[in-house]
């Protein structure tokens, strides 16, 4: 005698709704890219301070320039054949000279920060100034456009506007890297902490997880550049600096592109170090490394900058060219062909430490604490 299956039995199981296909690697990666995404635009702590960062980064772009054109006291030599030619401003402290020679002996003396002479020739201004290694700011603010400048003693650059640029570069590179570095690194561990980790990875591979989050804050860090520069060209447009912006063009551009991969490459290693650990306690033995490798280019860039030896190395270490790279650029000390150069070899480096992180991350993922050894996690 057969047992047949029950109509009531039956008719349940075809009631049932089909199950959800899973969703394809691109989609899952996407998904974990929009929740790292949506968790920080959710964060008002998060949103606060970047607001803070653009309004500083503003403000301190125009206020530098407005506070350069009302110094006041600059002395400069002008010849009698210029003086009608002088903007009439409180911030020029003018010495009258006969002749362009008297004029280069008070400016070579020191006694005077530049020299304003008549020169026909220079149209459509009728004069020329004259500086001993770069011409003073604040006289050149003076006019709507920038005059024709001879130099005695010519420098590639002028000092104060070199330092400020490395600062400018450093201090974006350093800010982002860490910022984002260490909120890819406190994720890893609060999904571990909270076992959310062990309900992600019954869904989609610990690969696709640490892509989505590598993603997801590239994104961020990548809008935050873009803004930034962005303010940069308002800024520079505001206070009438032309010329400045012209020649950090290029350079602000070269400066996205390495940062995009230098910070792939950072974001990837911070997951896996993050991985490595079990407590938010942890998180600072496994980073610190990675820490130090996003402040050495910051101080580099500041203290060497007029070293071309040091901007040279830098530009083509991985973890320092997106700094190294574009201040060369800035200073013309690059040739055309060395952004490309660096860039092939950051952008393998970058390869290399995915599949590294990758696999530290994949192999830490769900071990649970003590803090997992580089080599046990290499091994699996």
């Amino acid at each position: 005698m057969s047992v047949g299956t029950s109509p009531r039995t039956a008719s349940a199981a075809d009631a049932r709704p089909p199950r959800p296909a899973a969703p394809s690697e691109a989609a899952a990666v996407w998904l974990v890219a929009e929740r790292e995404i949506a968790s920080k635009l959710r964060s008002k702590a998060f949103l606060i301070s970047t607001a803070v960062l653009f309004i500083l980064a503003l403000a301190g772009i125009v206020i530098g320039g407005f506070v350069a054109q009302n110094q006041t006291g600059t002395p400069v030599a002008v010849t009698v054949d210029a003086v009608s030619l002088v903007p009439a401003d409180d911030g020029l402290k003018i010495t009258e000279v006969p002749d362009r020679a008297a004029a280069e002996k008070l400016v070579t003396e020191g006694t005077v920060d530049a020299a304003i002479v008549g020169d026909p020739s220079a149209e459509p201004f009728g004069f020329t100034i004259v500086a001993d290694s770069s011409a003073p700011t604040s006289l050149m603010l003076q006019f709507a456009q920038v005059p024709t400048v001879e130099l005695l003693n010519p420098e590639p650059t002028d000092e104060a506007l070199r330092y400020l640029v490395a600062i400018g570069f450093g201090i974006v590179f350093l800010t982002a890297a860490s910022l984002f570095g260490s909120t890819i690194a406190q994720s890893v561990v609060e999904e571990k902490q909270t076992r959310v980790v062990e309900i992600l990875i019954s869904a989609i591979r610990a690969r696709t997880l640490l892509a989505g989050k590598v993603i997801g804050n590239t994104v961020l860090a990548m809008a935050q550049i873009l803004v930034l520069a962005a303010i940069a060209i308002v800024g520079l447009t505001i206070i009438g600096q032309s010329g400045l912006l012209g020649a950090l063009g290029a350079p602000i551009l070269w400066f996205a592109v390495f940062f995009l991969f230098g910070f792939v490459l950072l974001a990837a290693l911070f997951a896996a170090a993050a991985a490595m650990v079990s407590r938010q306690e942890d998180i600072g033995s496994t980073t610190f490394p990675l820490t130090i490798l996003i402040m050495a280019p910051y101080f580099l860039v500041i203290f060497f900058n007029d070293n071309p030896v040091v901007l040279t190395i830098m530009s083509y270490v991985p973890f320092s060219a997106p700094v190294g790279m574009p201040m060369r650029l800035f200073l013309g000390e690059a040739q055309w062909w060395e952004p490309l150069i660096s860039l092939a070899i950051l952008i393998a480096t970058c390869v290399g430490a995915i599949l590294v992180g990758a696999k530290i991350y994949q192999n830490s993922l769900l071990r649970m604490g003590a803090r997992v050894k580089l080599g046990e996690a290499l091994r699996g």
